[in-house]
């Protein structure tokens, strides 16, 4: 890449809010959407997100699909485009959606669903990478605009909440018995949400040619697999490294040029130390670091999306939310956190880093309008 992809739209559905602004001002005062969320199955914690104005149901199908109907449709009226338009190509990454627990729903039928619903012209790319698949979603439609395949793609990430979901990671022992707390000393685990976000990818091209308002431009984006097991990563964090590495050569940076990094930041003792350890080896020390889990949830496949959004708010506005649930960071994590309050920074260029299951570690060069 050649810093030639903008984002002229941007749209997220999150427990705190829809807009982009109203939801920004609630993560930058410390806001959670975490809370209990009463269940008939034995959990490890009720605590979860959901979406309030998404009524909780066993229809678990129909709640992704509009969900990600809505916030589609939010990120192309954001780019101020209509559908359907022929231009338009969808790409949306989900972890494993409806399928858990409606397992006669496919992996890629609800991406088909919405763009048939939304009118695309196009047949969709639909991604299941884990916890990456927001993320890897934006870098393969920024990589159909680099390669010239098209000018305009929609890309993110759509997941929902589910029994299956909850009772899973209770069994796997990743979901906290506590509260999210991502590198904080009293880390010990994740609380699962859902959410959805969508970013509408442009050439520069054609965003110049129609006068379109630019949010911002994906510059880089790497990814790597460590291969190393079901759940747990690589804990030398090779990969995490590689991933960041591809990303910033793409990009045509350096590491010193970042100044701000959105860590997966998932809160589980074994993922959070392998994002620390791998900081340390890019970075050193320098940039200011945050992550949204302890508002949002883990959103799983919707993550990298919402996060990346995230990010370019962060880069528009140079300051980063506080984590929600730190109080006391790791005494060895080499990048400055924001605890309690928000934290201003200088600079222009940003991360969005993911760990997925499966180690599927993806990053993400961010940068301002």
């Amino acid at each position: 890449m050649t810093g030639d992809v903008r984002v002229t739209g941007m749209a997220w559905h999150t427990a705190l809010g829809t807009g982009l602004d109203h939801v920004w001002d609630a993560l930058l005062s410390g806001a959670s959407g975490i809370k209990p969320v009463p269940t008939a199955h034995p959990v490890r914690n009720d605590l979860a997100v959901v979406l309030p104005d998404l009524p909780m149901d066993d229809d678990h199908t129909g709640r992704q699909h509009l969900l990600g109907c809505q916030t589609l449709l939010a990120a192309v009226a954001d780019a101020g485009l209509d559908l359907p338009d022929p231009r338009l190509r969808l790409v949306a990454g989900t972890s494993y959606g409806p399928h858990l627990d409606s397992p006669a729903d496919s992996l890629g039928r609800w991406g088909d669903d919405i763009a048939t619903v939304t009118g695309m012209a196009h047949t969709p790319i639909t991604l299941s990478t884990a916890c990456s698949a927001g993320s890897d979603a934006v870098l393969v439609g920024a990589a159909l605009i680099t390669e010239g395949v098209t000018d305009i793609c929609v890309v993110g990430g759509v997941d929902v909440l589910t029994p299956a979901k909850r009772i899973g990671h209770s069994l796997l022992g990743t979901m906290s018995p506590t509260r999210l707390r991502a590198f904080d000393v009293a880390r010990d685990g994740t609380i699962l949400g859902e959410g959805a976000a969508f970013l509408v990818l442009e050439s520069a091209r054609s965003a110049e040619a129609r006068g379109a308002r630019v949010h911002g431009t994906v510059s880089g984006a790497g990814s790597a697999n460590d291969a190393t097991g079901a759940t747990a990563p690589d804990p030398s964090g090779d990969t995490v490294v590689r991933a960041v590495g591809t990303a910033l050569r793409a990009a045509g940076r350096d590491a010193s040029e970042v100044a701000v990094v959105n860590a997966h930041g998932s809160g589980t003792p074994v993922n959070d130390d392998v994002e620390s350890r791998s900081f340390r080896r890019v970075f050193g020390a320098g940039p200011v670091a945050f992550a949204t889990k302890g508002a949002f949830g883990h959103t799983l496949g919707a993550t990298g999306a919402m996060e990346a959004v995230a990010v370019l708010l962060a880069l528009r506005d140079r300051r980063v939310p506080p984590v929600a649930g730190l109080t006391n960071p790791i005494p060895d994590f080499p990048l400055r956190l924001p605890v309690g309050e928000a934290l201003s920074f200088t600079g222009t260029v940003g991360l969005s880093v993911t760990l997925g299951f499966g180690g599927f570690n993806t990053c993400l060069v961010l940068e301002a309008a």
